[in-house]
Protein backbone atom coordinates (compact mmCIF):
# COMPACT_ATOMS: atom_id res chain seq x y z
CA UNK A 1 0.00 0.00 0.00
CA UNK A 2 1.48 3.10 -1.00
CA UNK A 3 1.98 5.80 2.03
CA UNK A 4 0.69 9.48 2.00
CA UNK A 5 2.70 12.50 1.69
CA UNK A 6 0.82 14.34 4.00
CA UNK A 7 2.90 16.98 7.10
CA UNK A 8 1.23 16.61 10.49
CA UNK A 9 3.27 19.14 12.88
CA UNK A 10 3.36 16.81 16.37
CA UNK A 11 2.74 19.00 19.39
CA UNK A 12 4.83 16.90 21.81
CA UNK A 13 8.01 14.78 21.97
CA UNK A 14 7.89 11.63 23.82
CA UNK A 15 11.49 10.21 22.66
CA UNK A 16 14.34 10.92 24.34
CA UNK A 17 17.06 12.84 23.11
CA UNK A 18 19.46 10.36 24.33
CA UNK A 19 17.35 7.75 22.83
CA UNK A 20 17.98 9.70 19.25
CA UNK A 21 21.72 9.20 19.07
CA UNK A 22 23.01 5.58 18.36
CA UNK A 23 24.54 3.36 20.88
CA UNK A 24 27.88 2.79 18.84
CA UNK A 25 28.61 6.70 17.70
CA UNK A 26 31.82 7.39 18.49
CA UNK A 27 30.75 10.75 19.54
CA UNK A 28 29.16 8.42 22.71
CA UNK A 29 32.96 7.97 23.85
CA UNK A 30 34.34 11.18 23.14
CA UNK A 31 31.43 12.64 25.65
CA UNK A 32 31.93 10.66 28.78
CA UNK A 33 35.56 11.29 28.59
CA UNK A 34 35.60 14.76 28.25
CA UNK A 35 32.45 15.05 30.75
CA UNK A 36 35.01 13.23 33.33
CA UNK A 37 37.97 15.07 32.76
CA UNK A 38 35.36 18.38 32.79
CA UNK A 39 34.44 17.41 36.10
CA UNK A 40 37.48 16.89 37.35
CA UNK A 41 38.23 20.51 36.63
CA UNK A 42 35.47 21.63 38.39
CA UNK A 43 36.93 23.65 41.34
CA UNK A 44 39.22 25.43 38.63
CA UNK A 45 35.51 26.57 37.01
CA UNK A 46 34.45 27.82 40.24
CA UNK A 47 37.62 30.11 40.67
CA UNK A 48 37.19 31.65 37.76
CA UNK A 49 33.77 32.66 38.37
CA UNK A 50 31.88 34.82 41.17
CA UNK A 51 29.29 34.27 43.78
CA UNK A 52 27.26 37.10 42.18
CA UNK A 53 25.52 38.33 39.57
CA UNK A 54 23.83 37.49 36.41
CA UNK A 55 25.04 33.18 35.35
CA UNK A 56 26.83 32.82 32.11
CA UNK A 57 26.88 30.35 30.32
CA UNK A 58 28.32 27.04 31.92
CA UNK A 59 31.80 26.54 31.15
CA UNK A 60 31.22 22.84 30.76
CA UNK A 61 29.10 23.81 27.76
CA UNK A 62 31.57 26.26 26.67
CA UNK A 63 34.19 23.67 26.15
CA UNK A 64 31.79 20.97 25.08
CA UNK A 65 30.46 23.80 22.02
CA UNK A 66 33.88 24.47 21.52
CA UNK A 67 35.42 20.77 20.95
CA UNK A 68 32.22 20.29 18.35
CA UNK A 69 33.26 23.76 16.29
CA UNK A 70 36.45 22.19 15.76
CA UNK A 71 35.69 18.50 15.67
CA UNK A 72 32.88 18.89 12.52
CA UNK A 73 35.35 21.59 10.93
CA UNK A 74 32.25 24.67 11.91
CA UNK A 75 34.17 27.72 10.60
CA UNK A 76 32.82 30.39 12.91
CA UNK A 77 30.36 30.47 15.87
CA UNK A 78 27.75 31.98 14.00
CA UNK A 79 27.61 28.63 11.74
CA UNK A 80 28.04 26.70 15.36
CA UNK A 81 25.01 28.83 16.54
CA UNK A 82 22.57 28.00 13.80
CA UNK A 83 23.43 24.06 13.41
CA UNK A 84 23.03 23.57 17.05
CA UNK A 85 19.36 25.51 16.61
CA UNK A 86 18.61 22.18 14.39
CA UNK A 87 21.26 19.50 15.07
CA UNK A 88 20.15 16.96 17.85
CA UNK A 89 23.63 15.44 17.48
CA UNK A 90 25.20 19.06 18.38
CA UNK A 91 22.43 19.60 21.29
CA UNK A 92 22.94 16.29 23.16
CA UNK A 93 26.77 16.58 22.86
CA UNK A 94 26.70 20.07 24.10
CA UNK A 95 23.78 19.40 26.91
CA UNK A 96 21.08 21.40 25.80
CA UNK A 97 17.83 20.20 25.63
CA UNK A 98 15.54 19.77 22.61
CA UNK A 99 13.69 23.30 23.46
CA UNK A 100 16.68 25.03 25.14
CA UNK A 101 17.75 27.76 23.40
CA UNK A 102 20.78 28.26 21.31
CA UNK A 103 23.02 31.17 22.88
CA UNK A 104 23.48 34.58 20.53
CA UNK A 105 26.87 34.35 18.52
CA UNK A 106 28.59 37.45 20.13
CA UNK A 107 27.56 35.84 23.68
CA UNK A 108 29.10 32.98 23.46
CA UNK A 109 32.49 34.50 22.13
CA UNK A 110 32.98 36.69 24.50
CA UNK A 111 32.35 33.95 27.34
CA UNK A 112 34.26 31.57 25.78
CA UNK A 113 37.17 34.14 25.43
CA UNK A 114 36.63 34.99 29.38
CA UNK A 115 37.36 31.27 29.69
CA UNK A 116 39.79 29.75 27.47
CA UNK A 117 42.98 31.44 27.63
CA UNK A 118 46.26 28.92 27.35
CA UNK A 119 46.08 28.16 30.78
CA UNK A 120 42.57 26.72 30.67
CA UNK A 121 43.22 24.88 27.52
CA UNK A 122 45.98 23.01 29.00
CA UNK A 123 44.17 22.33 31.81
CA UNK A 124 41.41 20.49 29.56
CA UNK A 125 43.81 18.63 27.75
CA UNK A 126 46.06 17.32 31.14
CA UNK A 127 42.43 16.06 32.25
CA UNK A 128 41.70 14.17 29.36
CA UNK A 129 44.83 12.90 28.95
CA UNK A 130 44.87 11.61 32.70
CA UNK A 131 41.15 10.20 32.46
CA UNK A 132 41.37 6.10 33.91
CA UNK A 133 40.92 4.60 30.02
CA UNK A 134 43.24 6.97 28.49
CA UNK A 135 46.33 7.32 30.85
CA UNK A 136 47.23 3.72 30.09
CA UNK A 137 47.52 4.41 26.81
CA UNK A 138 50.27 6.68 26.84
CA UNK A 139 54.34 6.53 27.18
CA UNK A 140 56.23 8.16 29.90
CA UNK A 141 59.36 7.53 28.43
CA UNK A 142 59.67 8.40 24.50
CA UNK A 143 58.59 11.33 22.80
CA UNK A 144 58.96 13.48 19.62
CA UNK A 145 59.02 17.22 19.24
CA UNK A 146 58.16 19.27 16.24
CA UNK A 147 56.94 22.40 15.23
CA UNK A 148 54.60 23.79 12.36
CA UNK A 149 54.01 27.49 11.21
CA UNK A 150 50.36 29.21 11.87
CA UNK A 151 49.59 31.40 9.35
CA UNK A 152 48.64 34.90 11.01
CA UNK A 153 44.90 36.53 10.56
CA UNK A 154 46.79 39.45 8.83
CA UNK A 155 47.66 40.27 5.54
CA UNK A 156 50.53 41.13 3.91
CA UNK A 157 49.76 44.39 3.16
CA UNK A 158 49.27 45.17 6.97
CA UNK A 159 53.34 44.58 7.17
CA UNK A 160 53.93 48.16 7.13
CA UNK A 161 56.92 50.46 8.85
CA UNK A 162 56.66 50.75 11.99
CA UNK A 163 57.28 54.26 12.22
CA UNK A 164 53.41 54.22 10.41
CA UNK A 165 51.43 53.00 13.56
CA UNK A 166 53.02 49.71 15.03
CA UNK A 167 55.36 50.80 17.86
CA UNK A 168 56.22 46.98 18.74
CA UNK A 169 55.49 44.32 20.81
CA UNK A 170 53.98 46.74 23.66
CA UNK A 171 52.07 48.68 21.28
CA UNK A 172 49.39 47.40 18.82
CA UNK A 173 48.76 50.72 17.60
CA UNK A 174 45.85 51.75 14.45
CA UNK A 175 46.21 51.49 10.86
CA UNK A 176 47.15 54.80 9.18
CA UNK A 177 44.57 56.58 8.04
CA UNK A 178 43.95 57.07 4.40
CA UNK A 179 44.82 60.34 2.47
CA UNK A 180 41.92 62.34 2.48
CA UNK A 181 42.94 63.64 -0.74
CA UNK A 182 42.98 60.78 -2.80
CA UNK A 183 39.14 60.42 -1.67
CA UNK A 184 38.31 63.68 -3.22
CA UNK A 185 36.26 62.75 -6.61
CA UNK A 186 34.94 65.15 -9.65
CA UNK A 187 31.23 65.25 -8.70
CA UNK A 188 29.32 64.46 -11.17
CA UNK A 189 26.17 66.68 -12.61
CA UNK A 190 22.80 64.68 -11.42
CA UNK A 191 21.97 64.74 -15.24
CA UNK A 192 24.79 62.42 -16.18
CA UNK A 193 22.94 59.28 -17.78
CA UNK A 194 25.96 56.76 -16.47
CA UNK A 195 27.03 58.18 -12.88
CA UNK A 196 30.37 56.72 -12.21
CA UNK A 197 31.31 55.48 -8.91
CA UNK A 198 33.89 56.22 -6.83
CA UNK A 199 36.72 54.10 -6.51
CA UNK A 200 37.09 52.09 -3.29
CA UNK A 201 40.68 52.13 -1.41
CA UNK A 202 39.69 49.04 0.87
CA UNK A 203 42.33 47.04 -0.62
CA UNK A 204 44.43 48.96 -2.74
CA UNK A 205 46.87 47.29 -5.19
CA UNK A 206 50.50 47.07 -3.45
CA UNK A 207 53.60 46.48 -5.35
CA UNK A 208 56.43 44.98 -2.44
CA UNK A 209 59.14 44.86 -5.09
CA UNK A 210 62.55 46.39 -4.30
CA UNK A 211 61.05 47.00 -1.16
CA UNK A 212 63.58 45.68 2.07
CA UNK A 213 60.89 44.58 4.46
CA UNK A 214 61.91 42.78 7.93
CA UNK A 215 60.47 42.46 11.58
CA UNK A 216 63.06 44.79 12.21
CA UNK A 217 62.17 47.60 10.83
CA UNK A 218 57.75 46.70 10.02
CA UNK A 219 55.21 44.99 11.98
CA UNK A 220 51.61 44.08 10.84
CA UNK A 221 49.27 47.23 12.05
CA UNK A 222 46.42 43.65 11.92
CA UNK A 223 48.04 41.97 14.84
CA UNK A 224 51.13 43.47 15.90
CA UNK A 225 52.35 39.29 17.39
CA UNK A 226 52.70 37.91 13.80
CA UNK A 227 56.34 37.98 12.55
CA UNK A 228 57.15 37.60 8.96
CA UNK A 229 58.88 34.04 8.54
CA UNK A 230 59.50 31.23 6.30
CA UNK A 231 60.57 27.75 7.67
CA UNK A 232 62.42 26.44 4.77
CA UNK A 233 64.17 28.23 1.91
CA UNK A 234 62.76 28.59 -1.50
CA UNK A 235 59.43 29.08 0.11
CA UNK A 236 57.47 32.16 0.60
CA UNK A 237 57.77 34.71 3.84
CA UNK A 238 54.26 34.97 5.40
CA UNK A 239 52.93 36.34 8.42
CA UNK A 240 52.30 33.51 10.98
CA UNK A 241 53.47 31.60 14.61
CA UNK A 242 55.16 28.61 15.33
CA UNK A 243 53.04 25.96 17.14
CA UNK A 244 55.14 23.15 19.06
CA UNK A 245 53.42 19.79 20.66
CA UNK A 246 55.19 16.95 22.71
CA UNK A 247 54.20 14.06 21.09
CA UNK A 248 54.47 10.67 23.08
CA UNK A 249 55.78 7.21 21.41
CA UNK A 250 53.18 4.88 21.90
CA UNK A 251 49.75 5.90 20.11
CA UNK A 252 50.76 9.60 19.19
CA UNK A 253 48.97 11.13 21.16
CA UNK A 254 49.89 15.24 22.00
CA UNK A 255 50.90 15.58 25.23
CA UNK A 256 51.79 19.18 25.28
CA UNK A 257 51.48 21.78 23.10
CA UNK A 258 52.20 25.44 22.84
CA UNK A 259 52.57 28.71 20.25
CA UNK A 260 55.00 31.47 20.19
CA UNK A 261 56.09 34.34 18.09
CA UNK A 262 57.76 33.18 14.85
CA UNK A 263 62.08 32.91 15.21
CA UNK A 264 65.12 31.14 14.49
CA UNK A 265 65.21 29.66 18.05
CA UNK A 266 61.66 29.66 18.99
CA UNK A 267 61.20 25.64 18.52
CA UNK A 268 64.03 24.61 20.53
CA UNK A 269 63.45 26.70 23.27
CA UNK A 270 59.73 25.38 23.64
CA UNK A 271 60.47 21.79 23.05
CA UNK A 272 62.92 22.41 26.25
CA UNK A 273 60.04 24.27 28.26
CA UNK A 274 57.10 21.39 26.83
CA UNK A 275 59.36 18.22 28.48
CA UNK A 276 60.09 20.50 31.32
CA UNK A 277 56.42 20.72 31.65
CA UNK A 278 55.31 17.33 30.98
CA UNK A 279 58.19 15.67 33.18
CA UNK A 280 59.06 18.11 35.78
CA UNK A 281 62.10 16.69 37.51
CA UNK A 282 61.94 13.28 35.99
CA UNK A 283 64.61 10.49 37.23
CA UNK A 284 64.42 8.34 34.52
CA UNK A 285 65.84 8.41 31.57
CA UNK A 286 63.71 9.84 28.48
CA UNK A 287 64.30 10.13 25.24
CA UNK A 288 63.27 12.89 22.74
CA UNK A 289 63.00 12.66 18.15
CA UNK A 290 62.96 15.33 16.26
CA UNK A 291 63.87 16.22 12.78
CA UNK A 292 67.39 17.40 11.13
CA UNK A 293 66.02 21.27 12.00
CA UNK A 294 66.67 20.43 15.93
CA UNK A 295 70.14 19.02 15.36
CA UNK A 296 71.94 22.42 17.02
CA UNK A 297 75.36 21.92 19.39
CA UNK A 298 73.70 23.75 22.13
CA UNK A 299 70.03 21.99 21.93
CA UNK A 300 71.48 18.72 22.35
CA UNK A 301 73.91 19.91 25.48
CA UNK A 302 70.81 21.05 26.97
CA UNK A 303 69.00 17.78 26.66
CA UNK A 304 71.50 15.78 28.28
CA UNK A 305 72.36 17.99 30.97
CA UNK A 306 68.54 17.20 31.84
CA UNK A 307 69.32 13.75 31.32
CA UNK A 308 67.26 12.93 28.11
CA UNK A 309 68.48 11.27 25.29
CA UNK A 310 68.87 13.11 22.05
CA UNK A 311 67.57 10.57 19.54
CA UNK A 312 67.51 13.57 16.24
CA UNK A 313 67.81 13.12 13.32
CA UNK A 314 71.45 14.12 12.10
CA UNK A 315 72.34 17.14 9.46
CA UNK A 316 74.61 15.97 6.85
CA UNK A 317 77.32 18.27 7.92
CA UNK A 318 78.49 19.43 11.64
CA UNK A 319 75.98 17.36 13.40
CA UNK A 320 75.95 17.15 16.69
CA UNK A 321 74.41 13.66 17.37
CA UNK A 322 77.48 11.00 17.51
CA UNK A 323 77.68 7.42 17.69
CA UNK A 324 76.89 7.00 21.26
CA UNK A 325 73.33 8.19 20.16
CA UNK A 326 73.14 6.46 16.78
CA UNK A 327 74.68 3.16 17.62
CA UNK A 328 71.47 1.80 19.88
CA UNK A 329 68.31 0.40 18.25
CA UNK A 330 66.43 2.85 20.07
CA UNK A 331 67.57 5.87 17.88
CA UNK A 332 66.48 4.01 14.68
CA UNK A 333 62.91 3.30 16.06
CA UNK A 334 62.50 7.15 17.96
CA UNK A 335 63.06 8.46 13.98
CA UNK A 336 60.74 6.01 12.44
CA UNK A 337 57.72 7.07 15.20
CA UNK A 338 58.73 10.66 15.31
CA UNK A 339 56.62 11.14 12.06
CA UNK A 340 53.71 10.48 13.40
CA UNK A 341 53.82 13.88 14.68
CA UNK A 342 52.82 15.23 11.11
CA UNK A 343 49.41 13.38 11.39
CA UNK A 344 48.77 15.62 14.57
CA UNK A 345 49.92 18.92 12.53
CA UNK A 346 47.64 17.14 9.67
CA UNK A 347 44.65 17.13 11.53
CA UNK A 348 45.10 19.91 13.05
CA UNK A 349 45.10 22.20 9.46
CA UNK A 350 42.74 20.24 7.40
CA UNK A 351 40.00 18.89 10.36
CA UNK A 352 40.76 21.58 13.33
CA UNK A 353 41.13 25.10 10.96
CA UNK A 354 44.33 25.60 12.26
CA UNK A 355 46.22 26.35 9.12
CA UNK A 356 44.92 29.91 9.33
CA UNK A 357 43.79 31.23 12.94
CA UNK A 358 40.71 33.02 13.01
CA UNK A 359 41.92 34.99 15.83
CA UNK A 360 44.51 37.35 17.08
CA UNK A 361 46.93 38.58 19.56
CA UNK A 362 49.29 35.48 20.59
CA UNK A 363 47.36 34.72 23.94
CA UNK A 364 44.08 33.72 21.93
CA UNK A 365 45.84 31.97 19.12
CA UNK A 366 47.87 30.09 21.23
CA UNK A 367 44.83 29.13 23.42
CA UNK A 368 42.98 27.97 20.12
CA UNK A 369 45.89 25.93 18.62
CA UNK A 370 46.48 24.12 22.48
CA UNK A 371 42.19 23.41 22.09
CA UNK A 372 42.70 22.34 18.80
CA UNK A 373 45.43 19.27 19.51
CA UNK A 374 43.55 18.63 22.27
CA UNK A 375 39.67 18.04 20.30
CA UNK A 376 42.75 15.70 17.70
CA UNK A 377 43.47 13.54 20.57
CA UNK A 378 39.60 12.84 21.29
CA UNK A 379 39.17 12.23 17.75
CA UNK A 380 42.03 9.13 17.83
CA UNK A 381 40.16 7.37 21.32
CA UNK A 382 36.86 5.84 19.90
CA UNK A 383 39.02 3.32 17.76
CA UNK A 384 41.95 3.01 20.09
CA UNK A 385 39.89 2.33 23.24
CA UNK A 386 37.44 -0.08 20.96
CA UNK A 387 40.75 -2.21 19.91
Amino acid sequence: MRGTDETSGSLFSYVDLEDRIPAHHPLRKIRQVVNDALASLDADFSAVYVDFGRPSIAPERLIRASLIQILFSIRSERQLMEQMRYNLLFRWFVGLGIDDAVWVPTVFSKNRDRLLNSEMSRKVMYAILAHREVAPLLSDDHFSVDGTLVQAWASMKSFRPKTEGTQGDDDQGEPPALDAAADDQPTLPETDPMPRTKPSHRNAEVDFSGEKRSNATHASTTDPDARLYKKAPGTGAALCFIGHALMENRNGFVVQADLTRASGRAESQAAIDMIHRHSPGSTRRLTLGADKGYDAAQFVVDLRQACITPHIAQKSRHSAIDGRTTRHKGYALSLRHRKRIEEAFGWAKTIGGAAQTAYRGIERVRASFIMTLAAGNLARLPKLLAA
